[in-house]
Order: C-alpha cells, then sequence, then structure tokens
C-alpha cells in the first residue's frame, strides 16, 4: 500500500469521473464516511427488495418465519458485503482489481466472469420488475419503461461515482419518510388486508430457501462495494466502514423483505409495486401511488450503481487480457455497450418477476461465495491488508498471471456445491443434488462451498513468500509517491 504520512489537499472532483479500474490518489480522496450508510440503505430501499419477501410465502412459509430467515439472511450476507466495502479506502482500488493479488492477472477473469454475470442479472431482473410493476401500478407501456429506465441508468453511470452517491441520498430523503407512513399504517391496521385463505407454516426448504435468497441479495454487493468507499481518505477506520456499510444495507432490506412478505400473505399481492401502490393508498389516498413511484425511481437509480460495476468489471477483463490505459471514453463507450446487452437480454425474459428473482439470486450466490471466501481470507487473515498496488497492474508482477491458489480453492468450492444445489426452474430444466434430495430439496451449497473454500485458500495460502511481498509492497509504495510527487497519476 502507498504510505500516508501526512494529509494531502484535496482536488476538486470532476463533473464527469475521470477515473475507472486505476488507483485514487491521496490528492482525490474526496469520499465521506457519513455518505456509504445512505448509499447503501437506499441501495436497498427499493422495489427489488420487496419481491425477495415473496419467496417464503409462494413456498407455504408463514409471516413470522419468512421474517426470520430473510432477517437472518441479509445479517449474514451484509456482514460479507461490508467486510468488502472496508477494503476500499485502504487500497483505493475496484474490487475486482484487488482480487488479482488472489487470482493472477489474467486469472481473475474466472471470477470476473461470475461477477459480470451478477450485474447482468440484477439488472435484467430490475428491468423485468419495473416493466411489470409500473404496468401492473400504473397501466404504463412496459416496452417505454424498459427504455426510459436503462437510458437513465447508462447516464447515471456515465456520470459516475459522485453522481451515483448524490441522486441515491436525494431519493432516500424524499422516500423515506413517505415509506415510515406507510409502514406505520400497516402496523396500525390501515394498510388493508386480513386473513389469507391459503395455509401458511413452517418447512426446511423453504426456510432455507428464504434464508439463502436474502444472504445472496447483500453478498452480490460484495464485488463492487468497494468501488464506492475507494474515495474514502486512506487513513479512514475500517471499522467505522463496516459499521457504516452494515447498518445501511441491512437496515433497509431487512424492512422491506418484511414489508413484502407482508403484502404476500396479509393483502395476496401477486407484485410488489401493486401491493406497496394499493396498501400505502389505503393508509392515506394517493400515498401509495407516490411510495411505488419513488421506489421505482431507487430501482432504477440501483441499475445505474450495477452499470458503474459492470463498466469496471469489464474493462477490467479487457485489461487482463491486454493492458488498456482507463480512459473516460472507455468508460462511456463500455457503460453504453453494457447496456445495450441487457436491455436485449431483459426484453427476452418472459417468466414472472418473484421466480426471475429467485432464479438470479440462487445463481448469483452459488457463483460468488467461492470468489467472496478467498478474497476476504486473504485480505484480513493471510496479507492482512499489505499489496504491492503497482503489481496488480503489471501481468508478470509478483502476483503471477495465474492464481493457483485462488484458482483452486474458487473450482473446489464450486464442485463441492454441486451435490447440495437446488437450481430453481430455468425453463423447462431444473436441478437437485443429490445430497440435497437426500436433505428433502434443503438448499445448503453455498454454506458449503464458503467453509470449503475459505480453508482450502487459508491451507494453500501457507507456501506464500510473504517476505517477498513486503519488499514489492515497499518498491510499489515509492513508486506511487514518487508518481503523486509530480503529478503523473
Amino acid at each position: 500500500m502507498a504510505s500516508h504520512s501526512s494529509p494531502t489537499p484535496v482536488a476538486a472532483p470532476p463533473l464527469i469521473e475521470v477515473r475507472s479500474i486505476d488507483w485514487v490518489p491521496d490528492e482525490e480522496r474526496h469520499g465521506r464516511l457519513w455518505h456509504q450508510a445512505p448509499l447503501w440503505f437506499l441501495g436497498n430501499f427499493q422495489y427489488f427488495s420487496i419481491p425477495i419477501g415473496f419467496i417464503g410465502p409462494s413456498m407455504g412459509l408463514s409471516l413470522g418465519w419468512t421474517v426470520l430467515a430473510g432477517t437472518l439472511g441479509i445479517v449474514i450476507g451484509t456482514i460479507f458485503m461490508a467486510f468488502h466495502a472496508s477494503q476500499g479506502p485502504t487500497l483505493g482500488l475496484p474490487q475486482m482489481i484487488q482480487s488479482r493479488a488472489q487470482f493472477g492477472y489474467r486469472g481473475v477473469l474466472i471470477p470476473l466472469l461470475a461477477t459480470l454475470f451478477t450485474y447482468l442479472a440484477f439488472n435484467v431482473t430490475d428491468q423485468v420488475l419495473l416493466g411489470e410493476g409500473l404496468h401492473s401500478a400504473f397501466g404504463w407501456n412496459a416496452n417505454a419503461i424498459a427504455v426510459v429506465v436503462t437510458v437513465a441508468a447508462a447516464l447515471l453511470a456515465i456520470f459516475g461515482h459522485d453522481w451515483v452517491h448524490k441522486a441515491f441520498r436525494a431519493l432516500l430523503y424524499v422516500s423515506l419518510p413517505l415509506m415510515v407512513i406507510v409502514t406505520i399504517g400497516i402496523i396500525t391496521g390501515h394498510g388493508g388486508g386480513g386473513s389469507s385463505g391459503t395455509h401458511y407454516g413452517f418447512g426446511w426448504v423453504a426456510f432455507m430457501a428464504q434464508l439463502a435468497a436474502s444472504a445472496a441479495y447483500n453478498i452480490t454487493y460484495a464485488p463492487y462495494v468497494s468501488d464506492y468507499s475507494r474515495y474514502l481518505p486512506a487513513t479512514t477506520k475500517p471499522r467505522a466502514v463496516i459499521v457504516s456499510v452494515f447498518f445501511g444495507a441491512s437496515g433497509a432490506a431487512i424492512w422491506l423483505i418484511a414489508l413484502g412478505a407482508w403484502l404476500a400473505i396479509r393483502l395476496g399481492a401477486e407484485d410488489g409495486l401493486a401491493g406497496l401502490q394499493t396498501a400505502g393508498n389505503n393508509v392515506i389516498p394517493h400515498l401509495g401511488q407516490a411510495v411505488a413511484l419513488l421506489s421505482a425511481l431507487a430501482l432504477a437509480a440501483t441499475m445505474g450503481m450495477n452499470a458503474y460495476g459492470g463498466m469496471l468489471t469489464v474493462l477490467t477483463a479487457v485489461d487482463s487480457i491486454r493492458p488498456i490505459k482507463p480512459t473516460r471514453t472507455a468508460r462511456v463507450v463500455t457503460i453504453l455497450v453494457f447496456a445495450a446487452v441487457w436491455f436485449g437480454i431483459g426484453k427476452a425474459i418472459t417468466t414472472d418477476s418473484v421466480s426471475t428473482v429467485f432464479t438470479a439470486l440462487t445463481l448469483m450466490l452459488y457463483l460468488l461465495v467461492p470468489w467472496t471466501a478467498a478474497n476476504l481470507v486473504d485480505f484480513f487473515v493471510v496479507r492482512r491488508g499489505h499489496y504491492a498496488i503497482t503489481d496488480l497492474f503489471k501481468p508478470h508482477g509478483i502476483y503471477g498471471s495465474w492464481g493457483w491458489r485462488g484458482l483452486t480453492a474458487y473450482a473446489i468450492g464450486i464442485v463441492v456445491e454441486i451435490p447440495f444445489m437446488v437450481l430453481p426452474q430455468l425453463g423447462s430444466w431444473s436441478y437437485t443434488g443429490f445430497l440435497a434430495e437426500k436433505m428433502g430439496g434443503v438448499d445448503i451449497a453455498w454454506l458449503v462451498g464458503l467453509a470449503v473454500t475459505g480453508i482450502v485458500y487459508l491451507l494453500l495460502s501457507r507456501s506464500l513468500d510473504l517476505a517477498t511481498e513486503q519488499d514489492a509492497e515497499a518498491a510499489s509504495d515509492r513508486e506511487l509517491n514518487a508518481a503523486q510527487a509530480t503529478g503523473a497519476l
């Protein structure tokens, strides 16, 4: 890591962000810690969170058990997410660039593919949710909605890091008090609804499905949470970042998952946005329309966040094959191409929203859990936050082209998940591992993958030459400090 012996004057940020996958020098570290909590609170304080609360009830799980499973899942997933966030200020790098230390300069392409799938899956699913939800709630044309939200998300990503933070805070300030009113109205019995004729209770399959989907929700933020903390000063305490991100991201998700479960069971809602509109209107006339629209806008803003992360992932992948200069033009072109791809896929999706959400979250969880295990074990246990930053940008640097330890641990993590997997219906195809069948369809694949990958990576890392890496880190610090002094960055 570059040394930071004294505070460096911070330059005013440009209107349109210049940085992408490159290191953020001290003089550009203009981020503020208090921005983290509202950013990640609104990141989950939107329409996508509500249908996650539909998953348990769709499988017969009662309101209380759904809320409990959702809460446990969110707490588990957010712990991992928050620890990833603390890497941003320490390194000043996008998350997946740092992953070259575990997987190698070119080997990082493997987890990059899983990460890119995550961004695409989120934005495709968001597009489907918004099209169905706004059509159901307001009768708007789903095709027009898809075009508008894609353009808006792409523009927000193009303007970059600072504008994402600003947009999220503005939406939060407006939507939070209205959602509080709706929630109080529901608690006091003014939201409508009543007892359902459907029998709801407890079942391990449904409970674990709800828990896994909820855990996946915030674990899937892990590949890019530090992208939004890398502008924080390097002196920012990691514990403060972890706490800020944890309470921001978990609070909103638990709230809206519980709300979604209530809408599904007590109101009989089949679409989260339409159900939110109905409940809000029952509390105060026309309140539901306002809350539903703001929730949809927040989800569109989150698509912009995903587009930004997708851009960083694509550029990291390209740079891992052939080193590139991360220019503003490269950022813009990548975002536009990425937007066209998710728009096209989204228009081809024909399944219902709850099925789309559940399938997307399950697949993302299976793919990302082995990566997050290797990355966190490396950062907090093996290398303890010490990296030669300049070597992360060298194909033949100290981390090598192919990090066999990370790749081996990742592959083993995926393989051991397979017998425990319970894949939701994908068209006419589904899959349940033989061990999952013996367990009655209970899905613990991600827990197995998490534990095994972490242990394997830790054992393989015992052969690392950390003394040599410390010399490389010192050389990297000198190079970065010299570049900052001369303005070469």
